[in-house]
């Protein structure tokens, strides 16, 4: 007897982001396996009668392959309700593209619940409007990392004036990711914010610029960059007797600096 597989969008971490659906997902679920990234804190909301299994990765280490985890799914959706649990939105960045694709040639059904991607979660903390009328006319999702033998994005594509990027992965190799932005034509001096975290008790805020990215203090992943004029404006409009002003780990985190940077 066939069952149904789910993938469940577990949204950037912090349990009062999961969706109604993706919670009610959960609570019916048999078997759940999930990304090393999904929250503690929203695993726990999972019933203690539940399979679940840790199939993700950090650091670049994977001790189940992607077709293992596919094998998986096919395997253990025999009679059962499985979710396949995953940070932020199941469709972006993410290997769920695969993981569909097998399980419609074993004949699974499968439904897919979406999530809070880090995007929306990190401009949600920064308080950035990342299609701010005023300045930012499109927004651009990008992954630093690369499959190997997958051609690198056109970066010269992407970098406008009036353009949002939203870089997920971005590595360790702050020079590369910087050098990678200025040959695609953009500003030493354009404003970048690192969200890592974003969401949970250990999230941080960090402002800088292109030229100075490399510079920047490591904070712990997972981490994306916000990059254009809009992210100047996570310090101009954050009240200055407010928590958010004070968690904003920045050389650069004053109002008059990021008034230079908002005008610039």
């Amino acid at each position: 007897m066939k069952g149904k597989v789910y993938l469940v969008g577990a949204g950037p971490g912090d349990p009062d982001l999961l969706t109604l659906r993706a919670l009610r997902v959960l609570r019916q679920a048999d078997v759940v396996l999930h990304d090393a990234l999904v929250s503690s804190q929203i695993l726990e909301l999972i019933p203690s009668r539940v399979m679940v299994l840790n199939v993700g990765k950090r650091c670049g280490s994977r001790a189940i392959t992607q077709e293992q985890i596919n094998a998986m799914l096919v395997s253990f959706s025999a009679g059962n309700c499985v979710v396949r649990l995953k940070a932020g939105d199941p469709l972006i960045f993410g290997r769920a593209g695969e993981e569909i694709e097998h399980l419609r040639r074993a004949g699974i059904e499968t439904e897919v619940v979406p999530g809070i991607t880090a995007a929306l979660g990190a401009a949600a903390i920064a308080q950035v409007s990342l299609t701010d009328r005023r300045m930012a006319a499109r927004v651009v999702f990008v992954s630093a990392h690369r499959v190997p033998g997958v051609p690198e994005p056109d970066w010269s594509g992407l970098a406008a004036p009036d353009t949002t990027i939203v870089v997920y992965m971005p590595g360790t190799d702050h020079q590369q990711l910087a050098t990678r932005l200025r040959r695609a034509g953009l500003r030493r001096d354009t404003p970048c914010l690192v969200v890592t975290k974003a969401s949970t008790a250990e999230q941080q805020l960090h402002l800088t610029t292109i030229e100075q990215l490399h510079n920047m203090t490591l904070l712990p992943s997972p981490s994306l960059l916000i990059v254009g004029k809009i992210a100047a404006r996570a310090v101009l409009e954050v009240p200055a007797n407010s928590d958010l002003r004070e968690e904003l780990v920045a050389t650069q985190g004053d109002a008059e600096t990021a008034t230079t940077l908002y005008d610039g």
